[in-house]
This record gives C-alpha cells, structure tokens and sequence, in this order.
C-alpha cells in the first residue's frame, strides 16, 4: 500500500505519523460512506472509511487540529470536543456515527477577540503551561460547568480526572475552573 507522506510535526511519534498515513489515504477495502458533520456550526459534507475517528475526521479532513492527539486510547483527554453539549473523547468516537449531531471543537468556543470566559480564566490564572492538552482540559471544563459537580476544589478535580497534563498545572486548572464557577 502506497501512502501519501504528510508534513512533518516535530511533535508527532512514529505511531501517530504511521496512524496519520493510514487515516488520509485510501481504505485498504474501497469502501467509503458519506455523511454530514455539523462542526463549530458548519455543515461539512465528508466521504471517508466507516473506521476514521471523529478525531481523525476533525484533524484530517477538517482541518481542525485544535484537538490534539495525544494517547489516541481515551485516556488523556486531549482529545475533548463537545458533541450535543457533553464531553466526549474523539478518539474513541466513529466520525459517521455523529451525523446530525452539534459538534462544538475548541475553535468553536471563542476566539482570540472574544475568549470563552473558560478560555480567559485559563489565561489568567496560567493553566496552560505547555499549552498541548490545554484545549482538551478548556472543552472538559466547560462541559463541566453544565454538569451536577460539587463546590470544593477535590470534586473539580474529580470531574476532570480524565484529562492528564503532562507538566503538572493541576492546581492552575482547578482555580480557572473555580474562578469560572464563582468558587474561587
């Protein structure tokens, strides 16, 4: 099988680079299926192998690499969009499987004029760090703020054990979320 070479991304490993190749060239089987993705508020009309990740999906083919990759298992969370309101791991998720769905992506969420007030509390209290899971960590946080979570610092940090950070901004991260919240 012949695969089209991708542009280098010095953050990506051999895994990731193999995985890529295979997601944006040609299924091995032929097959493709067609369907719609309503992304960020747009409709984009995609033809693709039944297995691409809705990851893949928005990375790929959307051109929405705000979303990163990162364990590509569903156990980091960088991963996180907003699909009908509630977090999900797009990693995990068949990209077909959401047609007729509101897909919301960190792009989706506020821009550099007009910051979700999340995105502005994360900024401000330096819960981004390195800034690679940052948008997995904003997308968790503010699906959070519709979810039944308690007041105190330990049930924020519950409500978002799904989403690692490698340099260790935890505490940053939980009182953005909190100032958000008005708990801080």
């Amino acid at each position: 099988m012949h695969h089209t070479a991708s542009p280098p991304d010095t953050y990506d490993t051999l895994e990731e680079k193999n995985h890529r190749a295979n997601a944006t060239s040609s299924p091995a089987s032929g097959v493709t299926i067609s369907f719609e993705l309503n992304v960020n508020g747009t409709i984009h009309t995609l033809s693709l192998d039944p297995r691409t990740t809705l990851l893949d999906a928005l990375r790929e083919h959307l051109h929405l690499t705000g979303t990163k990759k990162g364990c590509d298992h569903g156990q980091c969370g960088a991963c996180t969009v907003h699909v009908n309101g509630r977090r999900v791991n797009a990693c995990l998720s068949l990209a077909g499987t959401h047609e007729g769905d509101a897909i919301t992506t960190i792009e989706g969420l506020g821009g550099v004029d007009s910051l979700h007030p999340m995105q502005a509390a994360f900024v401000e209290c330096d819960g981004y760090q390195c800034g690679y899971c940052t948008s997995g960590q904003i997308m968790s946080a503010v699906a959070l703020l519709g979810e039944p979570v308690g007041p105190h610092d330990a049930d924020v940090r519950e409500a978002m054990s799904g989403n690692l950070c490698r340099c260790g901004a935890y505490q940053n991260i939980v009182a953005a979320i909190q100032c958000v919240r008005g708990k801080a």
